[in-house]
């Protein structure tokens, strides 16, 4: 479990499922199985089921590519602040009210997918970039404590959780 080797220190605990969830324990290799594999599943998805939900209230599953788009530029954003010293707290964000305005049912899953890789290459370039004492920085993000490393693994541990959900929930 990749929890283990973080400090308690270096994420809050609402983060940890999905640390915990993190695909590998070097965060570029992750990151890049990522790409790989979400590319691989979305071209599986029937494009009828693309902006259907399966509840009320639910989000599409174009909704959750867009999503995990928006969270993984927060996150990395977030990365480079803590990584180059800043000490400035983060504020959070809502996911809910990203949603509402992100419009991603009137985007093509081509569009969608384009955006998340290139989003996927600035953050794997990103990380790439850090060494070990960049990685270890801890900042202060959505009111609590929260590493680089952590960052890195809560990006693909966030998108393995979505990936779980439109398995279970939508195929």
């Amino acid at each position: 479990m990749i929890s283990d080797t973080l400090s308690p220190n270096e994420y809050n605990p609402y983060y940890k499922p999905y640390i915990d969830m993190a695909s590998n324990k070097s965060i570029i290799k992750g990151l890049e199985q990522n790409l790989i594999s979400i590319g691989s599943l979305y071209s599986k998805i029937p494009v009828e089921k693309l902006d259907w939900a399966y509840a009320k209230g639910k989000w599409t599953i174009k909704d959750i590519l867009l999503h995990c788009i928006d969270v993984e530029r927060i996150f990395a954003y977030r990365a480079l602040r803590i990584a180059r010293k800043d000490e400035t707290p983060l504020a959070g964000f809502d996911q809910d009210d990203y949603v509402l305005s992100a419009n991603s049912t009137k985007r093509p899953i081509e569009s969608l997918l384009e955006e998340f890789k290139a989003v996927r290459d600035a953050t794997i370039t990103l990380f790439k970039s850090f060494d070990n004492d960049s990685l270890m920085q801890i900042g202060q993000a959505s009111g609590s404590p929260i590493s680089v490393r952590a960052i890195g693994y809560i990006i693909t541990g966030h998108e393995n959780h979505h990936v779980n959900i439109i398995n279970e929930r939508y195929l």
